[in-house]
């Protein structure tokens, strides 16, 4: 498997303070040996309890964004149950992949290109066979749905809104 970007490559300032625009917290495990709780696939996939996104140095950067979207995306009974298990259906799902994306370039270490490249060295699918074919000319069903709860504006900007 490719590289991807990781936790440890990045600045835990950048991280939390992106997170906090969500009200969310980051919690990062200092041992690679620990599970990491609230991961629904284990390894060093993020977790996700409560309004924590839970992480360790080895976790992939998309996890943790990936974990973070789905917090946004959700509606506000899921998450106030959320314990591990986001949930979510299909449309969800695309909006949580498009949402990522445009979030990645709050990260300074990563961008967009990164992380459609890190997505696509992960194992994401998409239709139209990587992450940015289908960002630049699949994904307007995704926009649109975060549109539609006002998680981004029409010029595709986070609005740090929560779905309700």
């Amino acid at each position: 498997m490719k590289t991807v970007l990781r936790v440890a490559d990045c600045k835990l300032t950048s991280l939390k303070t992106l997170l906090k625009n969500y009200h969310l917290n980051l919690q990062v495990q200092t041992s690679l040996h620990e599970a990491i709780p609230g991961s629904y696939w284990g390894e060093s996939e993020a977790g996700l309890i409560g309004n924590t996104v839970y992480v360790r140095t080895d976790t992939p950067i998309h996890s943790l964004l990936h974990e973070t979207c789905h917090y946004i995306c959700m509606d506000g009974a899921r998450r106030e149950a959320l314990d591990t298990n986001a949930e979510g259906d299909y449309d969800e799902e695309n909006g949580v992949c498009y949402l990522q994306i445009i979030l990645s370039d709050f990260i300074p270490e990563m961008g967009k290109q990164r992380m459609m490249d890190d997505m696509d060295n992960w194992g994401y699918t998409f239709r139209l066979g990587s992450a940015k074919r289908w960002f630049d000319h699949d994904a307007e069903d995704a926009f649109n749905w975060l549109i539609h709860y006002k998680i981004i504006n029409k010029k595709a900007q986070v609005t740090y809104k929560l779905r309700p």
